[in-house]
């Protein structure tokens, strides 16, 4: 039986992940930091092939003792994939965005990437053909304005994963990552902007409601990204998984000019750099 181990599967993009797996009969190993979401995760997908723990990502031991403990459930302690996927946001401008929730950003989603890769490595290593995968974002396609710290975030998981691509190879473990836009989850509404100076949206339900309805950034369900690391584990090679294809673009375009894009993006955005009145 084939298992996956997945990192903030309380809500969201990594919730669907565990229903879209465990229901095509892998084990899943989930964890979050809210009991209340892995409660409704248990009551929705009952004890069979569910394996949770209310885990915070940032605590190094916690998350080695949750990957020991459900890979030592695995027939020969193998772990087929590892989807470092938790994540949390904060928006507004650089200077108002407080010190400690930016290290926050830090910590959560990319020193939390870090660690699942350290954790995880001896286990994946047990399983033929496994890939550690991690959640990104579009932002890790070019930095983005008023997600200045996140972005960076986010660009750091896509340069790591490049990286132990190359590297895992040795250990006959794939690396992979996503780059999802705009997906309607919770971090819509549990994003706080600290910039409440009409270049945003004041909220995330206005957001969702000004949120295109074509395009790279229109709005996608979680379950969009589910069914892209579903694809990831089952291709032997792609690297890098956009959420939808089109954001692929703004790759595209920074690899040949990156003073192009950043034009595009004060144009097409010119509210998100014009000065404070």
């Amino acid at each position: 039986m084939k298992s996956v181990f997945i990192t903030g599967a309380g809500s969201g993009m990594g919730r669907e992940g565990a229903k879209l797996f465990h229901g095509r009969g892998w084990r899943v190993g989930a964890v979050d930091r809210s009991e209340d979401g892995l409660a409704a995760l248990r009551r929705e997908l009952g004890d069979d092939r569910l394996w949770t723990r209310t885990v915070d990502v940032t605590d190094k031991a916690a998350l080695d003792g949750a990957l020991a403990d459900f890979c030592g459930g695995n027939p020969g302690g193998g772990l087929d994939m590892m989807w470092n996927n938790a994540g949390v946001g904060e928006s507004g401008w650089f200077e108002d965005v407080p010190y400690d929730a930016a290290m926050r950003l830090v910590d959560v989603n990319y020193k939390a990437v870090l660690t699942g890769a350290y954790g995880a490595l001896p286990y994946l290593g047990k399983a033929p053909g496994s890939l550690m995968f991690s959640t990104s974002s579009s932002s890790g396609t070019y930095g983005m304005p008023r997600l200045a710290v996140y972005s960076s975030t986010k660009h750091a998981v896509k340069g790591l994963t490049e990286a132990l691509s190359v590297e895992w190879q040795r250990h006959g473990v794939r690396v992979a990552d996503v780059l999802p836009g705009l997906i309607d989850t919770a971090i819509l509404t549990s994003t706080t902007n600290h910039s409440r100076d009409g270049a945003a949206p004041a909220s995330a339900e206005e957001l969702r409601a000004r949120a295109p309805r074509r395009g790279m950034f229109r709005l996608m369900p979680a379950t969009a990204v589910a069914e892209v690391a579903w694809r990831a584990y089952h291709h032997p090679t792609r690297l890098h998984w956009y959420v939808p294809r089109s954001i692929r673009v703004i790759d595209v375009l920074k690899g040949l000019s990156p003073e192009f894009v950043r034009g595009r993006i004060v144009k097409t955005l010119p509210a998100l750099t014009s000065k404070r009145q």
